[in-house]
């Protein structure tokens, strides 16, 4: 197991908590201004149960916390393995589990949304390392593999069009901290970008100077078959790429079409 496959580098660290004694209507606006449907009840930084939609739902109404919240809770230490804390909630059946440290105060939260977006990283270093051997076979170079963050302005973009539902999902990721690095390719003092179109044109439209992303340097100065093609099809900037709207993404399409065939 990697040290990267740890609770502590997924979870959200800044959690929003509440204590035994905020009011219930306290909790709902919480619910309304976040979006979050529920939270770990904490005194004096250790956690004592949880308060979610479910228990304000199903619950005789009170007035406080402490009145509604489940005490019977399962906790991950941040230390843990995340597919450790995949088995314990997809086994519970529960969507998150707060985080504590060595001393049992609480230091995060892990969310369903959080392994899935482990499961995103971890599988992108494979697409990585293939288009890294690919390039050194290719052009008979070698190779320095990096990850860092690259000024969204000097990457050279090489696909002509995207589509806005997918860029609409990858803003949404993008603002919750979700989304995976892009793939760039740096040869001499040009950054060619390779893959993560969607995510690098939402993150300019956000305002992001920066990009979170996978930076594959060659050893020496070559221009690129994708550079070749992007120089025949004009794109030299992200304003050159055509967002589509009349047409799904291809993987939403799928998942459009599996939805239909349920029904």
């Amino acid at each position: 197991m990697s040290e990267s496959s740890l609770v502590k580098h997924y979870m959200t660290k800044e959690v929003i908590t509440v204590t035994p004694d905020t009011p219930n209507e306290e909790v709902i606006k919480l619910m309304k201004t976040t979006g979050h449907d529920g939270f770990p009840v904490k005194t004096n930084g250790e956690v004592l149960g949880m308060v979610t939609a479910f228990d304000l739902l199903l619950k005789p109404w009170d007035n406080l916390v402490k009145d509604i919240m489940s005490t019977d809770i399962v906790v991950a230490d941040q230390d843990m393995s995340i597919n450790d804390a995949a088995r314990v909630m997809f086994r519970m059946g529960i969507s998150r589990l707060p985080v504590i440290n060595k001393e049992e105060k609480l230091v995060g939260i892990i969310t369903n949304t959080d392994i899935v977006r482990s499961h995103i990283e971890r599988s992108t270093p494979m697409k990585v390392n293939y288009f890294k051997k690919t390039l050194e076979q290719l052009y008979g170079v070698k190779t320095k593999l990096s990850r860092r963050k690259v000024p969204t302005a000097r990457l050279r973009p090489t696909q002509n069009k995207i589509y806005a539902d997918e860029l609409q999902g990858r803003t949404y990721e993008l603002k919750r901290g979700l989304a995976e690095p892009t793939i760039t390719v740096k040869s001499g003092d040009r950054y060619i970008l390779v893959d993560g179109h969607h995510r690098t044109v939402a993150a300019s439209h956000l305002g992001y100077k920066k990009i979170d992303s996978y930076v594959i340097e060659l050893e020496k100065d070559i221009k690129l078959g994708l550079e070749k093609t992007a120089d025949k099809e004009g794109i030299y900037s992200l304003d050159d790429i055509e967002i589509i709207d009349d047409a799904q993404h291809p993987l939403i399409a799928i998942t459009g079409s599996i939805r239909k065939s349920i029904k």
